[in-house]
């Protein structure tokens, strides 16, 4: 979706519709039809269901128009999504968080997947191109403000967070992969866990391979599943901003400046 969607989007549109250079009317879809409305319910129709099932006509079923009438608003399904993606950065918080650039950054962190959960969508739409909405922006100069006094250079804060958020994508991909395994076989993580034990226990036992039979166990019954989504996630987080200290440190120590 994302390479077809970059493929057809027209960015000057985009841009338009994101920044509110314009806002068309139509004459035929009676009062109240806005930009606004069309994004929500698209919104609406791939949280529900994914982002395969978003059409401009479902859309436009939603809402009781026309078709024609919501593509008078937006040109196509890649400028949509477009400014569906932007809109979702809206809801992402802008209040200063307190505490040190480490606990700022873990708050930035849970924030970004807090909103994945919400739109898992939106781990197949984002791409490393996006349309610079005003929504997109305002999240980018919030969360560079968690690291903007800790002696970083420009470039170090960009990569900063360039390697959080990464994380944060990673993990939420991660678990949304476990959702969609349980919803397409029937068979929680859980479930499938313990229908492959007895087989596990008896190629394990056979001591060709001791690391592998004393970690997996662990890690096995530590999560009650082959993988454990939360665990991996807060444990990632924790060592990524590790490593982010060492650099803070080391700034530090040569005394350069932010």
């Amino acid at each position: 979706m994302a390479s077809e969607r970059k493929a057809t989007a027209d960015p000057a549109r985009s841009l338009a519709i994101l920044w509110r250079t314009r806002e068309p009317t139509s004459r035929t879809a009676g009062p109240g039809l806005s930009v606004d409305r069309i994004v929500r319910a698209a919104i609406a129709i791939a949280d529900a269901e994914g982002l395969d099932a978003l059409t401009m006509r479902r859309v436009a079923e939603a809402l009781g128009v026309g078709t024609m009438s919501v593509y008078t608003y937006v040109p196509g399904k890649a400028e949509l999504v477009d400014v569906m993606i932007d809109t979702v950065y809206g809801e992402m918080p802008r209040a200063a968080v307190a505490g040190n650039w480490r606990a700022r950054l873990e708050r930035i962190a849970r924030d970004n997947l807090a909103l994945y959960q919400r739109h898992p969508w939106m781990l197949r739409a984002e791409t490393t191109r996006p349309v610079l909405g005003p929504h997109l922006v305002g999240k980018y100069d919030h969360e560079l403000n968690a690291v903007a006094d800790i002696g970083l250079t420009d470039v170090e804060m960009d990569a900063v967070l360039t390697l959080v958020l990464g994380h944060v994508k990673s993990a939420a991909r991660a678990a949304s992969e476990v959702v969609d395994l349980e919803r397409e076989t029937g068979m929680t993580d859980g479930q499938w866990w313990q229908s492959h034990a007895p087989w596990l226990e008896r190629v394990m036992t056979a001591g060709s391979y001791p690391t592998a039979a004393r970690v997996g166990t662990a890690a096995g019954q530590q999560h009650g599943a082959a993988y454990g989504p939360e665990y991996a996630f807060e444990f990632g987080l924790q060592r990524v901003l590790d490593g982010i200290s060492v650099v803070v440190a080391e700034r530090a120590a040569a005394g350069q400046p932010g």
